[in-house]
């Protein structure tokens, strides 16, 4: 895929990208967008077409230990090589937006799935893979990623009741759009087509066997995912999809299809609830108090509101259990960081103590 001045506008190519890049282009480097992330190696769409791409040795060393490699929907600074179909990257920019997560594991440790979006489509299943707790975190992270939240409940048609299921959905995901949709048989995407602007950059994501790559293939009009049957007993499915990938819809809109996530592991800070929990965050905001920890103390408004059942004591209670991972994430993350620092002041002192020695001879 090879494209002009223009198809890098087609791409999200903007004026506050052509800013941050003027010192790369004073240095000879060209602008791309990745792809696909595969480990070290990334598939860049450049203006000298398609090519495979790996960090240089200076990236490796110095960025990547600290913001992470390049991930689907970046855009880099790179050295070209159309000729060998290659090209290594030297830089990539600063984010507009990232859905993260904690990385899967016990390291408290940030994954980058999807940058530069600017709507997060979080597609659930109304079959078993129907979760409302979940669902909540992943509210959480979009709304911290910088993107817009939309959800979709897919496989309306396996479902008895899902006009009821939607109202459900949308007293959770408070001011989100809610939509509809039966991909297998390509029923209610019209509306998420529309939806999809020219130019913009969405991230589809998910358990796997939602239906994400089905998704995709209808907005494409083609077969570009392969797809797979789930297991009768729990709805859950294999992971059709190995690696994220960014793909250019007829449409001019951009999709980044996601392999499902079996762990949805909080990453940002707690502002992120405001956006996931407004009706809670607005009671706490009237209590009497500033630090009240809604624990027992006089004039709070959230347990008020849980007394006179105007907020659900479920969503009470889940709102203070991502609270509470959230700042335990924070305490953790902090601790981590410290001791990456005393790290590196080490070996710093034991490099320049050696440096001081070789000096003397």
């Amino acid at each position: 895929m090879q494209l002009s001045s223009s198809q890098l506008l087609s791409i999200g190519w903007n004026s506050r990208l052509d800013i941050q890049f003027q010192p790369h282009a004073q240095a000879g480097l060209s602008p791309a967008r990745v792809a696909a992330a595969h480990r070290d190696l990334c598939i860049l769409l450049t203006e000298s077409g398609e090519l495979s791409a790996e960090v240089s040795g200076r990236f490796r060393l110095q960025t990547a230990l600290t913001s992470g490699f390049p991930a689907a929907g970046d855009w880099v600074a790179a050295s070209l090589r159309p000729q060998e179909g290659k090209a290594t990257i030297h830089a990539v920019l600063p984010r507009s937006s990232a859905f993260t997560r904690k990385a899967a594991g016990e390291r408290v440790q940030e994954q980058v799935i999807a940058a530069n979006i600017d709507t997060a489509i979080i597609v659930m299943g109304l079959d078993g893979d129907y979760n409302l707790k979940r669902l909540e975190r992943y509210l959480t992270l979009a709304w911290g990623s910088g993107a817009v939240p939309l959800v979709v409940l897919n496989k309306s048609d396996l479902c008895e009741d899902p006009d009821g299921r939607r109202l459900e959905v949308e007293a959770a995901a408070i001011g989100v759009t809610v939509l509809l949709t039966a991909a297998e048989p390509g029923q209610g995407l019209g509306e998420l087509h529309t939806r999809l602007a020219p130019g913009t950059t969405a991230a589809l994501l998910g358990s796997s066997g939602v239906g994400k790559s089905t998704i995709l293939n209808r907005l494409l009009g083609e077969r570009h995912m392969d797809t797979a049957a789930v297991r009768e007993d729990d709805s859950r499915g294999r992971h059709t999809t190995t690696h994220r990938e960014l793909v250019v819809l007829p449409s001019g809109a951009m999709v980044i299809d996601n392999p499902g996530l079996r762990e949805v592991g909080l990453w940002g800070d707690e502002e992120a609830l405001e956006g996931s929990f407004p009706d809670v965050e607005e009671l706490a905001r009237s209590c009497r108090f500033s630090d009240c920890r809604h624990d027992g103390e006089p004039g709070c408004a959230v347990r008020r509101a849980v007394a006179d059942g105007s907020l659900a004591p479920e969503r009470f209670e889940s709102w203070r259990k991502l609270q509470r991972e959230l700042r335990f994430l924070a305490r953790r993350a902090d601790e981590s960081l410290r001791r990456a620092q005393l790290q590196r002041s080490k070996s710093l002192a034991k490099f320049q103590k050696r440096f001081r020695k070789d000096a003397r001879f």
